[in-house]
């Protein structure tokens, strides 16, 4: 009796499956494309910045910190560890620095906007009072 193909099929599947996670992390691929810690926190903390809208108030501060994690990344694609760690940790603070100067324009636009309400209400109670 000669086994076909189809009666194989379910085992193969099964060492496929087994085989597949050993083979993709010993894969120069998969070493390319794993990150750091370091490298994670410092891509969060760039989009923590972006959603703080530090596009808008702190652009300066945002590209430093995007530069510095693009400088990043490629030290870690060319397997320098140590120069990835440093730019990482650099970018994340960059990031925070700018998410932090866009939160506080943010913070002096809306404390402005507060202050003139107050002063108009002041100008329209003193001219009530003087009728």
């Amino acid at each position: 009796m000669t086994v076909s193909f189809a009666q194989i099929r379910l085992p193969l599947y099964v060492m496929v499956a087994a085989l597949a996670p050993a083979v993709a992390t010993t894969s120069p691929v998969f070493a390319q494309t794993a990150t750091t810690p370091e490298l994670e926190t410092a891509q969060q903390a760039v989009q923590r910045a972006e959603q703080a809208d530090a596009d808008q108030y702190a652009p300066e501060a945002l590209d430093v910190a995007r530069q510095t994690l693009i400088q990043a990344q490629a030290a870690h694609s060319k397997r320098d560890r140590r120069l990835a760690l440093d730019l990482a940790l650099r970018a994340a603070a960059d990031a925070d620095l700018a998410r932090a100067r866009s939160q506080e324009a943010v913070a002096s636009a809306e404390l402005q906007h507060r202050q003139n309400e107050v002063a108009e209400l002041q100008r329209r109670l003193g001219q009530e009072t003087r009728r």
